[in-house]
């Protein structure tokens, strides 16, 4: 697609819908958060900009239900990709940039990313994000 067709085709950070959508711009506290999120990470960036298109976009019912459902609504949802992440990130045998902690420091480091992992599967509010998605579903 080139950039004509394609409203979403521009450059990272600065997705925009167009005027025409009538989509509201975003509130300043979820602005400010991506703003403050900016460059410190390729993968950190992406995940801003598909946070953005996701809550610029001219989506129908059915899509929302798919998407609320897809962030926080079972066990197999972006809650559990980001506490599987987590427990990655701090685990020395998945992670190098670890390996010149203490095994004492590594290990707490492990520890409080399994803590993590575990809580978000255990204790995440999922029920909310389910129950808005059946509530659209029966619209």
């Amino acid at each position: 697609m080139n950039r004509e067709h394609n409203p979403w085709h521009i450059t990272p950070g600065e997705q925009r819908p167009p005027r025409e959508w009538g989509i509201p711009p975003l509130d300043d506290d979820f602005e400010g958060l991506l703003d403050d999120l900016a460059g410190i990470h390729p993968g950190i960036d992406q995940i801003r900009d598909g946070l953005r298109h996701l809550a610029l976009d001219a989506l129908s019912a059915d899509k929302t239900q798919t998407i609320l459902s897809t962030i926080a609504g079972t066990d197999t949802d972006l809650l559990t990709a980001l506490a599987l992440l987590v427990r990655r990130l701090t685990n020395p045998d998945t992670n190098p940039a670890l390996d010149t902690l203490t095994a004492e420091t590594a290990k707490a480091v492990e520890h409080r990313g399994e803590l993590f992992a575990y809580e978000i599967a255990e204790y995440a509010p999922r029920k909310h994000t389910a129950e808005a998605a059946a509530l659209i579903d029966g619209i």
